[in-house]
């Protein structure tokens, strides 16, 4: 467990700003015109699929890769833009790796004050950073005898001993198995939230981002698609390639996306203005965003149970519809249905998002 009680001194976090950033290695772009702001303080992830410049982006942020265009500032320094570039160790950024990329030859205390100055390795910074993460009196042992976790614990120490003022975690808990990695992911969230960090953190898992993320940045093939609270994504997302990266969706199409809607699982009622809609056309062919959980299963005819899925807490429940088309609802716990079973299904959601077509 991370330990709550060491209070650790560190410095004010700063704001980050990316204006413009685009990054190429030997080819076409990685990164195309990439803006995003994050405030002093606040945690963003960074979500989109393999291949799509997460990565790059925090590695542009660090200092590890060069831009080829638009500017990096932290607070009041620039960091890297088409005239100036500041070497990473000067940068003042932490930054925690997906493999942890510990020295496998040097002791956990050595890790940890590896990115502190001559000056400061011998100080108290590495005991009170190693009793902050939970790690207190393992100074003494190699990386290759702790656990997943607790290697990922002893590079969060190395990153945040020089007092950065961001915090770049890329996929930290991908390596982990499903339990250990909820249980750490939790601990460090808290753990980054009590000291104040600016954090910015890679992840292909939404869940992952929703549950750490202030805000998300949903970036897909070099460009941010879109920026908001987990909420906007997945209630107001601003196309159907967003909506469902983010979660499960169902595309219903109608001819003209105003008012209430007649769909193959009956009236649907589009979101308007007051939905937080402003800004989006009303009207016009267009597919309607309804997720698993604003559909309602009961008795009737609507379609037939291709598929149940299981979790536990709740369970996912496939529908073939009459005109050929599946939808996919969210039931709870204590679920009704069997495959071939025929059933209801009716729209009690908030008011469907359109979606361009």
């Amino acid at each position: 467990m991370l330990n709550k009680r060491v209070v650790v001194p560190r410095a004010t976090a700063e704001d980050l700003s990316i204006e413009g950033l685009s990054v190429a290695y030997d080819g076409p772009p990685v990164l195309h015109d990439v803006s995003l702001d994050v405030t002093a303080g606040e945690m963003v992830a960074l979500l989109g699929p393999s291949g799509c410049g997460k990565t790059t982006l925090l590695r542009t942020i660090a200092g590890l890769e060069r831009q080829m265009a638009g500017t990096v500032r932290l607070g009041e320094r620039t960091l890297g833009d088409s005239y100036s570039f500041i070497p990473p160790e000067k940068r003042r950024i932490g930054m925690v790796f997906q493999d942890g990329a510990l020295f496998p030859h040097l002791d956990v205390g050595q890790n940890v004050a590896y990115g502190l100055p001559r000056s400061e390795r011998r100080s108290g910074r590495v005991t009170e950073t190693l009793d902050l993460v939970g790690l207190g009196g393992l100074e003494d042992r190699r990386p290759g005898s702790l656990s997943g976790g607790q290697q990922q614990r002893v590079a969060l120490a190395r990153a945040l001993a020089p007092h950065p003022g961001v915090l770049l975690l890329d996929e930290p808990f991908s390596s982990l198995d499903t339990s250990l990695r909820v249980q750490v992911r939790s601990e460090i969230h808290h753990l980054l939230l009590e000291l104040g960090v600016t954090t910015v953190f890679v992840t292909h898992d939404q869940e992952e981002a929703f549950v750490l993320g202030d805000r998300v940045a949903v970036l897909n093939e070099g460009r941010i698609a879109q920026v908001g609270s987990p909420d906007d994504l997945y209630r107001r997302p601003v196309d159907q390639w967003v909506a469902t990266f983010v979660g499960d969706a169902n595309l219903l199409p109608v001819a003209d996306a105003s008012g209430t809607c007649d769909t193959a699982v009956g009236p649907v009622a589009v979101a308007s203005d007051a939905d937080g809609m402003v800004g989006r056309v009303i009207g016009g062919p267009a597919d309607l965003l309804v997720r698993p959980e604003d559909l309602r299963l009961d008795e009737g005819s609507t379609g037939t149970v291709e598929l149940v899925e299981y979790y536990g807490h709740d369970a996912m429940v496939r529908v073939l519809l009459g005109d050929g088309s599946t939808v996919h609802a969210r039931t709870g716990a204590d679920v009704r249905w069997q495959r071939g079973d025929r059933v209801g299904v009716t729209y009690v959601g908030p008011g469907a998002v359109p979606l361009g077509v």
